[in-house]
């Protein structure tokens, strides 16, 4: 892998990291016509998803910084004898929410891992996953208008949309694409699907890449350098706060349908490039 390629590569995980086409399907289709084995950067990999991890930390500070401290609140509730007190604030709330949807994407993540792994070398498999997305968001843009604010929210959606991101393991299955969808069927506001759909990544894309940076570290550098690595790290940063700032506009001017042809358009080529071995 020469530089070109990192930078590309850290670009495309920025960007579709937080827009709802699926990044482990444009990485796995890039490296793919790069030529690129998947065990030549596992580090690179890993270190591209802190690299967008961090631009969620930057983009949603101030809830994070809330939140952490409304954990500590609470920690001094319980151990005073007051219990949790799941409904005292919208914060404390929307983290229980939060705790809630992680829990099928654990369950199903650490059972079912090593099959949807193997499934990032299947181009045509990729393709038809692009073309589900594709259509879910089209259902969600057009029948998905809900009122829910954080109180209206159930723990019962919060699981739903934790199967959904559970889901968005499979390559081509966009991870923001899957929670904002099941978001907005559950009936939410659109700034809060679009919110939590980002927050409630922050669990499994944290938990993985620390499992990814565990393995990668067996194998080392692999095919890159320090340099590549920073590179790419850096450009998928910057391209992921561009992209979480695009993505909140378009869910609010609701404009998912964009998405749907693009992925639609993608999945479509995939499907034909695969079928004629050039991918």
């Amino acid at each position: 892998m020469d530089y070109f390629q990192s930078i590309f590569l850290g670009l495309v995980q920025g960007l579709t990291e937080f827009l709802p086409v699926s990044s482990s399907g444009h990485l796995a289709i890039f490296q793919n016509l790069f030529g690129i084995h998947e065990s030549q950067v596992l580090f690179f990999a890993a270190m591209l998803h802190l690299g967008t991890l961090l631009s969620i930390f930057v983009a949603y500070y101030k809830d994070l910084a809330a939140l952490i401290i409304e954990f500590c609140e609470m920690i001094v509730d319980v151990c005073k004898g007051r219990g949790p007190q799941v409904n005292k604030n919208k914060t404390r709330r929307l983290g229980f929410m939060i705790l809630v949807s992680a829990i099928p994407t654990g369950i199903i993540g650490l059972s079912l891992s090593g099959f949807f792994e193997s499934l990032f070398t299947k181009m045509t498999v990729i393709g038809v996953c692009l073309l589900i997305t594709g259509s879910l968001l089209f259902l969600a843009e057009r029948f998905g208008s809900g009122k829910k604010g954080v109180y209206g929210m159930r723990f019962r959606d919060a699981f739903f949309i934790g199967l959904c991101q559970s889901v968005a393991i499979a390559p081509g299955i966009s991870r923001s694409g899957a929670t904002l969808v099941g978001g907005l069927f559950s009936g939410l506001k659109r700034p809060l699907a679009v919110k939590f759909a980002f927050l409630m990544s922050i669990p499994p894309v944290m938990g993985s890449g620390i499992l990814e940076i565990k393995g990668a570290l067996e194998q080392g550098l692999g095919d890159t350098t320090v340099t590549m690595v920073l590179a790419g790290v850096l450009v998928a940063f910057v391209s992921g706060l561009l992209a979480i700032k695009l993505m909140v506009k378009v869910v609010t001017n609701q404009k998912l349908f964009y998405f749907s042809v693009y992925t639609w358009a993608a999945g479509a080529l995939v499907i034909l490039l695969s079928l004629l071995g050039i991918l």
